[in-house]
């Protein structure tokens, strides 16, 4: 059953020309005041699991989550199963969604996924343990991103949400002599206040390819994890960019969930020339631009997990982040031209000396050009690194669970000081949190994790 939701004022280019909302809370009444969280001190440390819903290890059955101490998290003694009803808190979203927090891990933000209630964001105070606390507003986003958004926290304070739709080609003449022309590609984007749940501003565009190289097939059919720079006059938006080789043989293709056949073209995936990024000025969204890496030509558009993040040095270093074959590259967008520095590639695979790709699942930036790393070899295994990204060197850490781990679905790495907290459980199996202290090296096995069937921990905040 849909709930009454509050909005702000949000403005979505020719398709919405304005909203008129209005400002009450969720429940129609006026909240009670609350707390101030972490009073004493505590920094809570949140974990989530993904649960099963038809296949194990799918995610498809929600998200559970559960706030532990740093002294809990790295206590082998401490046992902790959130599997019992009522034990972990379980995210409205009735399929696996995009939990993000703020920096010191008071608050979480999630956008549901899916379901009746797809689309609508809602902030959480984080109170320890099993206790998470709505607060401010419910925001209705679904008439601009949709029931199943894209996501990520781009700033302190501010999310940013996307989408993107691919046309079919257009073409002159009638099958099968049919000549191509173009492919047209829109986006949508959508800023998020969240300290006071709103939205902010809205815009939609078609993406600026040259018309060269709409002729030579491109198009753009997925785009995510955008982030502000340091300056914040810009957003970056990671593309998984599609090409069709117009020379090929045009075929008849009947899309799923249609009946009508359409004309389509080889996919030219080989010859794509780059990775891409959409660049827009902040907080106006406009005056889009694509810019293109020359040391990349893997999508960097992630999959469940941020894989942008600003640098000590202020620069955007980014991984190409896709969930294709292998995806080992850490490009740097330079804070001063706002377009790749095309003389940086970080390649883990290389760092590591690894035969095979291995591929970076997910990251996070932790200070003094270090980063640490989830990454998998040819696509089996879930591995840890620390990476130095301006010495172009990384240390494995070994772990005893890492030939049968996935990484697919990991969404987030908590960082807190000199300590970096991940929980690793193979899928169906129990586990541990495992904590790093990046500055003297020492990996802490801790505490221990339950699990159940067919599910498996994906984040800690």
């Amino acid at each position: 059953m849909k709930k009454n939701y509050v909005w702000r004022a949000a403005f979505l280019g020719a398709v919405i020309s304005s909203l008129a909302l209005g400002s009450c809370s969720s429940s129609g009444d006026e909240p009670e005041p609350t707390p101030t969280p972490g009073e004493d001190g505590t920094r809570w440390i949140t974990l989530t699991a993904a649960l099963k819903q038809d296949n194990d290890g799918d995610g498809n059955g929600g998200t559970l989550a559960y706030a532990v101490t740093h002294d809990q998290a790295i206590d082998p003694s401490y046992e902790l199963d959130i599997f019992p009803v009522g034990k972990g808190f379980k995210f409205e979203s009735p399929r696996t969604s995009r939990i993000q927090t703020s920096a010191d891990g008071k608050f979480l933000y999630d956008i549901q996924y899916t379901g009746t209630d797809g689309g609508i964001f809602q902030k959480f105070r984080v109170d320890g343990e099993g206790k998470y606390v709505k607060d401010g507003n419910e925001v209705n986003a679904a008439i601009i991103l949709g029931t199943s958004p894209r996501w990520v926290k781009s700033a302190e304070g501010v999310g940013i949400g996307v989408t993107i739709s691919a046309d079919t080609a257009a073409y002159t003449g009638v099958y099968p002599s049919a000549t191509f022309k173009s492919i047209k590609s829109t986006a949508t984007v959508a800023s998020l206040n969240l300290d006071n749940p709103s939205i902010m501003n809205t815009i939609q565009f078609d993406v600026p390819f040259t018309a060269d190289q709409l002729a030579q097939g491109y198009s753009i059919g997925r785009i995510d994890v955008p982030i502000i720079n340091q300056a914040k006059d810009k957003v970056y938006i990671g593309c998984n960019i599609s090409k069709v080789n117009p020379s090929g043989t045009p075929t008849l293709t009947t899309p799923r969930g249609s009946t009508t056949e359409i004309v389509t073209w080889p996919n030219d995936a080989a010859n794509i020339a780059g990775t891409v990024t959409i660049v827009l000025d902040y907080p106006t969204l406009k005056n889009p631009k694509l810019i293109w890496s020359s040391k990349s030509t893997y999508g960097n558009n992630g999959y469940r997990t941020m894989i942008q993040y600003i640098g000590d040095d202020g620069h955007v270093y980014q991984a190409t982040g896709v969930n294709t074959t292998g995806y080992p590259h850490i490009l740097r967008i330079d804070k001063n031209t706002n377009d790749y520095d095309n003389s940086y590639l970080f390649d883990l695979s290389k760092a590591l000396g690894v035969q095979g790709i291995a591929g970076i699942k997910a990251w996070k930036y932790l200070g003094d050009n270090k980063g640490f790393v989830l990454y998998d070899i040819d696509k089996t295994g879930g591995y840890l690194a620390l990476i130095d990204l301006i010495a172009g060197t990384a240390t494995k850490i070994p772990t005893e669970y890492e030939t049968r781990l996935n990484f697919d679905q990991h969404q987030s790495i908590a960082a807190e000081g000199d300590y970096v907290y991940v929980p690793l459980t193979p899928v169906s199996e129990a586990g541990n949190v495992f904590v790093y202290n990046w500055k003297t090296g020492e990996l802490t096995k801790g505490a221990k994790l339950a699990n159940g069937t067919g599910h498996r921990f994906i984040g800690a905040y």
